[in-house]
């Protein structure tokens, strides 16, 4: 999720309670629901080392025990005043939580299991920015506001002294079900996709990916032997298999293996879920070798994609990785 999506969630976790819990929670928390997020300094070495380290180790359930320790330490330095670690380090630890909870509902998806396992973790449910999460959470922010300064305009100020908390606690209650919601249309999305032939064979795999606003609509994969398939699935309406965009397979080539040596390859190959390759001649015997996620972006929409090229003599004259 966006870093706005978890800034919101942990400051309704405190409305909601926790900052009954323990004093300075509000502060714990908008740190804590953030503090996975660390990673981005790994920015500095270039796309490719930022794509291999974000969501790593600071996204796993074994760090987020100490994780939380960071937050409580900061709160502690910035107040100069005594606190309650115990207790401020539970509430820590469930603004992290927080945080992997949301990045796994998502299709970018996380290593949650390192440092055991490496595998990447994700449910597919929504978008890394779901307009009706964002509605949810803004509306629990703004509407106590909103109704303090109507109340003050009419003489009543103070009658509702839990009115933050109601809203926090319906925003939170949505988002739960919002979810659980989403996982049974994206169940019955991937349901779809399985029972459908293509090319004349059923699909090795298939996946639904979801649409940033309606729950109802979802972007279709389907792997072949030799070929990808992207189509719409609306949930509303009959589904056409014959549907949608097909792409082939590239073959595995030199200039292919040559490319997938280079480091943004390698990071890109570590991170991928549905890689599609595609060579392209150049001028002077030169090959331009494109490896893409299909989660992300298509051949005529690149999303995730490392590029190179590779000359007549299988030299990688140059090879990148962009964020597109």
């Amino acid at each position: 999720m966006d870093n706005l999506t978890h800034t919101l969630t942990g400051l309704l976790m405190a409305r909601a309670g926790l900052n009954r819990f323990t004093p300075r929670a509000a502060a714990v928390l908008l740190l804590a629901a953030n503090a996975p997020d660390l990673d981005v300094v790994t920015a500095l070495g270039g796309s490719s080392t930022y794509l291999a380290l974000h969501r790593h180790v600071t996204h796993s359930l074994a760090m987020a025990p100490l994780l939380a320790l960071l937050p409580v330490a900061i709160v502690r330095l910035a107040r100069r005043s005594g606190l309650d670690w115990t207790r401020c380090w539970l509430v820590s630890l469930a603004g992290v939580l927080s945080h992997l909870l949301l990045d796994l509902t998502n299709l970018y998806g996380i290593r949650l299991l390192l440092p055991f396992s490496g595998s990447w973790l994700r449910l597919d449910i929504t978008s890394v920015v779901d307009a009706w999460i964002w509605a949810a959470l803004i509306l629990a922010v703004a509407a106590p506001a909103l109704s303090r300064l109507v109340e003050s305009e009419i003489g009543e100020a103070g009658r509702n002294r839990r009115h933050g908390s109601r809203w926090a606690l319906f925003a939170l209650a949505f988002v739960l079900v919002y979810n659980g919601a989403r996982a049974l249309l994206h169940d019955r999305a991937v349901a779809i996709l399985e029972s459908r032939i293509y090319e004349g064979s059923p699909a090795q795999r298939v996946a639904a990916f979801p649409d940033p606003v309606n729950p109802l609509r979802w972007r279709g994969l389907v792997e072949g032997e030799a070929f990808y398939r992207i189509l719409d699935v609306d949930l509303r309406s009959e589904f056409d298999p014959s549907r949608g965009t097909l792409f082939y397979k590239g073959e595995r080539n030199a200039a292919v293996e040559t490319a997938g040596q280079t480091e943004p390859f390698r990071s890109l190959l570590g991170f991928v879920q549905y890689p599609l390759w595609v060579v392209t001649p150049e001028p002077e015997s030169a090959l331009r070798v494109d490896l893409m996620d299909l989660r992300f972006g298509t051949p005529r929409q690149p999303g995730f994609t490392a590029t190179a090229r590779v000359d007549g003599r299988g030299r990688v004259l140059e090879s990148a990785f962009r964020f597109r």
